[in-house]
């Protein structure tokens, strides 16, 4: 996995948040958390699995509607902060944070209800048999996003941090096959990409999300989105 050492680190876990989710990062939130609810909806009495859940937007973001959910990362500094966010919302009854490897997942098959990963795949060095390993501990539903290869994405790529893996849609469809998963629906979004909006303020972020998502509802848009929600059945 690309980049373990730096995601690892004590000030990355306690900065994450603020530094991709603050000023125009909050559309970014919003929109990802918008994608798994449609995804997973209704979520209440669902026993869930969120892998690569840092810092647990999402997990608590569950946990709060009801369902039962172990959330899964590397990173020991960022399951912490997942912790202390469950604390506070008052759902750690309804979670667990776990420190392990997405490539071994430490459950039997068919386990959980639903399995998820956001903001993995693009670190992701097998991608295929990170998938089936996603697939086998779901009787269900797995849900994940990408980064596309052909957006504007692979235009700053090269000066990320950790580096991103872009897919196609062939890749998609080849990773679902393999995985022996159906899909069941997809959603695309964010021309501009999440660099973009994570260097603007929140004010400024707006009005150019507006333009943004009348280009993505327009004939041509799914083929410009940067990101893409994948929602497979088993």
């Amino acid at each position: 996995m690309k980049g373990q050492e730096w995601y690892q680190a004590d000030d990355v876990a306690e900065e994450y948040d603020s530094k991709r989710f603050s000023r125009g990062g909050r559309l970014i939130d919003s929109r990802e958390k918008e994608a798994v609810l449609d995804a997973i909806s209704p979520v209440e009495g669902k026993s869930v699995l969120e892998v690569a859940c840092g810092t647990g937007r999402f997990t608590v973001m569950l946990a709060e509607r009801g369902a039962d959910i172990v959330g899964l990362d590397i990173s020991g500094p960022m399951l912490q902060q997942g912790r202390t966010k469950a604390q506070a919302a008052g759902v750690d009854d309804h979670v667990e944070f776990m420190r392990g490897d997405a490539a071994r997942l430490p459950f039997p098959d068919d386990h959980f209800d639903v399995v998820m990963a956001m903001r993995f795949f693009h670190l992701a060095d097998t991608p295929a048999s990170f998938l089936a390993e996603l697939r086998r501990v779901s009787k269900e539903q797995v849900v994940f996003d990408t980064f596309n290869r052909f957006s504007t994405r692979s235009l700053y790529n090269w000066a990320l941090p950790m580096g991103s893996r872009l897919y196609s849609r062939w890749e998609i469809d080849r990773l679902l096959d393999g995985a022996n998963l159906e899909l069941a629906s997809d959603e695309h979004d964010f021309v501009l990409p999440y660099g973009f909006y994570r260097k603007i303020p929140n004010s400024l972020a707006t009005a150019f999300r507006s333009l943004d998502t009348a280009v993505g509802k327009s004939p041509v848009g799914d083929s410009l989105a940067s990101v893409s929600y994948w929602d497979a059945r088993v």
